[in-house]
């Protein structure tokens, strides 16, 4: 649940209220009772972890690039057993036979 601020310009009193979003907004000032309780509009505190964001891959950095390489496309990489397939398949000799044509009399 977010943390509003509320402030009365009346008596300028400054709360801050755990309230949920879907919550009304708070009309009268519990100390004063003026109905001039307003909410404040403040930082969000929230923190964006992990990779793709300014402050974790972007910030300070010369290239403009994430630190980690791109990945490759998943349609082209290959996997250790798919090399080694190809390997043995490019090494092995192929034969072919060719049947031999019936004998006449």
């Amino acid at each position: 649940m977010p943390i509003y601020e509320y402030a009365c310009h009346a008596c300028g009193l400054e709360k801050e209220y755990l309230q949920k979003m879907s919550d009304a907004p708070i009309a009268k000032c519990p100390s004063c009772g003026s109905t001039d309780y307003v909410k404040k509009v403040s930082a969000a505190g929230f923190q964006l972890k992990g990779t793709g964001w300014y402050v974790t891959d972007f910030r300070n950095k010369n290239t403009g690039r994430p630190d980690s390489k791109p990945k490759e496309e998943s349609g082209t990489e290959t996997t250790s057993t798919d090399k080694t397939a190809a390997n043995t398949a490019a090494t092995t000799p192929t034969t072919t036979t060719v049947p031999s044509a019936p004998a006449t009399d």
